[in-house]
This record gives C-alpha cells, sequence and structure tokens, in this order.
C-alpha cells in the first residue's frame, strides 16, 4: 500500500513523490513493470485502473484522455481500440507511455511538441494503416517555410522512430516513410558557437572574480552538459582514481516550479570520465570548502527518478550536490547560468555563447588537440560517433594556422 507526504493510505500500486506528483505502476501480465507520473492522485488512480483492465484483456491502452472517461462512464461499453482501426493519436500515446518512456524528458517533449504541432494535425485522426509516405512528405513541406531546418530533422525523427516502433510490433505492414527525406539544411558545424583559443583566454580571465567561474573553468575541461554538472553530487566523483561518474542529471522545471532529477539524455550518456588536473583541483577546493557554504531548507529534499538501465528508481540527495549558489545556498538554474555568462563575455569582449556552447568549445579543443574522435564520442556521451564527427571534426581557423606554423618549421 502506497502513501502520500501526510501518511495517508493511496492503495496499492499508488505513492506520492517528494516533488508532489502522484505516482502509478504495476507488473503486466508479462512481467513487465508499467509506471506512470501524474499532478493529481484521481488522474494516477484513473490510469491505473484502465491500464490494469486493458492488460488483462492483452490489448493496446487507450489514450489518457479517453480512459479516464471510460472509467467514469463505464468502459467496457466503448470497446477498446484493435490494431486494425488504431488511429496516429492512439499509437503515439501508446508509444509516448510504454516504449520510450525510459527517455530523458528533454527528449520526449521535443517528440510531442514535433508531434502536437506538426504531426498531429496532418495525420494524427487518420488510421495508421492507412498513413503513406505522401503524408509524411506534406507535413515536412508544410514546415518548410516556417521553420529551421534543425526543427525539420526534429519532426522527420519523431516520425520516423514513432513508425519504427509501429512496425516492429507489427502494427503497420511497412514503414509509411520509405523514400521521405527533408531536404531544408540544418546547422552546420561550422555555424555551431564556440570559443575560440583567444577568446577562452579571455572569458577565463574575465570570470575569476565571479562566483561561477569553477563552474565555467569545469565544464570546459570536462564537456558536461549543464543539467549534468547541476546534478553532479559527492557520491559520483573518485578521488583515488581521479574520475568522475555522469549517471543523473537535474533541472529546474519552470512549468512546475521545482527541481527535477532524471536519467542522462542517453544510454550513452551513462559514462565515466577521467579528471584533468584543472578539474581534479576544481573538485578538491569545491570539496574542502563545502562546510562552509550556505545551504537552503530545501536543499533537504531527496528526488527519485528512473535509472534507465537498472530500471530501478534511484534517489538524488540534493545535500550531496557540488555545486550551490553561495546566496541562495540552492543549485543555479540553467537560465541563470547563461544570464550571468552573457556578463561574462560583454566584460571579456568576446561573443556571448550559451551555457552548452562552453561544451561545444571543449570537444572543439580536443579535436583541434588531436584527440581520437571515438573517444570524444564516449567523453561526450553521444549515441553513435557521426553525432561526434558531423558537428566537431572540422577545420578550424585556429587550427589552420597552427598547421601552417608547423609546416613552416618543418621546411627545408
Amino acid at each position: 500500500m502506497g502513501k502520500n507526504l501526510k501518511g495517508r493510505e493511496l492503495g496499492t500500486g499508488l505513492s506520492q513523490r517528494y516533488d508532489k506528483r502522484y505516482s502509478a505502476r504495476f507488473v503486466s501480465v508479462t512481467g513487465e513493470r508499467k509506471q506512470k507520473y501524474f499532478d493529481t492522485l484521481s488522474e494516477a488512480r484513473a490510469w491505473l485502473n484502465q491500464a490494469k483492465a486493458a492488460d488483462g484483456k492483452n490489448t493496446v491502452f487507450k489514450p489518457f484522455e479517453e480512459a479516464t472517461d471510460d472509467i467514469l462512464e463505464g468502459y467496457d461499453d466503448d470497446p477498446i481500440p484493435t490494431l486494425s482501426n488504431m488511429t496516429v493519436n492512439e499509437w503515439f500515446d501508446f508509444w509516448m507511455d510504454n516504449i520510450i518512456s525510459h527517455l530523458a524528458w528533454n527528449t520526449r517533449r521535443n517528440y510531442r511538441e514535433r508531434y502536437t504541432q506538426n504531426i498531429k494535425p496532418v495525420i494524427g485522426k487518420m488510421r495508421i494503416r492507412d498513413v503513406r509516405p505522401m503524408h509524411c512528405r506534406k507535413i515536412l513541406n508544410d514546415m518548410y517555410k516556417d521553420y529551421a531546418g534543425s526543427t525539420i530533422k526534429q519532426a522527420y525523427i519523431t516520425m520516423g522512430t514513432m513508425f519504427k516502433a509501429a512496425r516492429m510490433n507489427d502494427v503497420i505492414p511497412k514503414h509509411p516513410m520509405n523514400g521521405v527525406r527533408y531536404t531544408k539544411p540544418v546547422k552546420a558545424s561550422s555555424d555551431i558557437k564556440c570559443f575560440t583559443v583567444d577568446e577562452q583566454r579571455r572569458f577565463l580571465e574575465a570570470a575569476k572574480d565571479s562566483h561561477n567561474y569553477r563552474q565555467y573553468q569545469f565544464l570546459l575541461e570536462t564537456g558536461l552538459r549543464t543539467g549534468e554538472m547541476i546534478g553532479l553530487t559527492w557520491d559520483a566523483i573518485d578521488f583515488e582514481e581521479r574520475t568522475l561518474t555522469v549517471n543523473k542529471t537535474l533541472e529546474y522545471r519552470f512549468s512546475r516550479g521545482q527541481w527535477v532529477a532524471g536519467p542522462p539524455k542517453t544510454v550513452a550518456g551513462y559514462r565515466t570520465i577521467p579528471l584533468t588536473d584543472k578539474a581534479y583541483n576544481i573538485l578538491k577546493e569545491v570539496y574542502e570548502n563545502r562546510s562552509f557554504r550556505k545551504e537552503s531548507r530545501e536543499l533537504g529534499r531527496q528526488l527519485e527518478y528512473m535509472d534507465v538501465i537498472s530500471g530501478k528508481i534511484r534517489v538524488l540527495d540534493m545535500r550531496d550536490l557540488v555545486f550551490i549558489n553561495y546566496r541562495t545556498g540552492m543549485p543555479n538554474k540553467n537560465s541563470s547560468y547563461d544570464t550571468h555568462l552573457y556578463k561574462i563575455c560583454d566584460k571579456a569582449g568576446v561573443k556571448r555563447i550559451s551555457m552548452h556552447a562552453l561544451r561545444h568549445t571543449y570537444a572543439t579543443r580536443a579535436i583541434e588537440r588531436g584527440m581520437n574522435p571515438e573517444v570524444l564520442q564516449k567523453l561526450l556521451g553521444h549515441a553513435n560517433l557521426q553525432t561526434t564527427m558531423d558537428r566537431y571534426v572540422h577545420v578550424t581557423d585556429d587550427s589552420k594556422r597552427e598547421a601552417v606554423r608547423l609546416f613552416e618549421e618543418k621546411a627545408v
């Protein structure tokens, strides 16, 4: 029997988390664990009842919005859709809730945004078996005028991944995107913002008086994503082996007004990184001064998240966080970092970049210094080598100058 935060019994399979959301879970007839989170107890209970009933009939789940009405009115009078008449909307909801529920929240959010804004208006009400390449191409063509190439690519990936799962599960006889391509170019690697060597030096010099100096330098030494750095805890640091392990992220969700922990962006995001001397010294300095830092009462919270590798629920103890704002006693929000970063860039007289661009800068320096792209892929936590190659294996102006200098030095 689960309980809410006040200790009240909620019933089997129901519980309330520290972030005040409700968890509903059960084990299917095939032994697979099913779990979802909701903002209200009534939503969690409705989904749990419907999911158990659907599982007992060995059928595909109905969309949650319909399931709630069914429970209130007696859903047995309204047959659960079969594979032959399932709509794209129904498959998308099932796919999101049951097949890719382990993916990072940001990834799933991007899928939902592209589906809701671009895919659903065109094919959402169609039977998924009736979708053809011409429908998929229309979705991309409709986006061409008003959307950037990268956004069109997101819609392309969303459709491709969603329909691939449907094909693998025999929901559709063939993939409806065969032969469909997007033509608008995405941002080239040369357009990715990062510091040159000189800009990086000037930026760090200007940032020395900043309370975020250690964080900026740490990203430039490790290439972590911002959420990975914010969620870094002391138990992930091995001072003896001089490594850090990336196994979770932390971000502030303005829509909920709360901090949310989660797994890395992809399974490849789980990784152990050897520390440079600078990164090691930063961590040692922060660790040795941790007893003097200000800590907010809210820092006592423990945040649950799903470990997608083990399938187990893990807990992030916020008091164990490495980097805390000196004034608030809480972690810095990503947006706060960016705002402060712009001020430092202006002070240094360099172009404004975001926190994520510090990761790009790390990767660019690594390639310039001769790091093997396959090694860089592992250090960055990219799911595939092509991503690393496309973004960072390009010739920069600095590397061209250095090549010419070496050529001159070795001239006969």
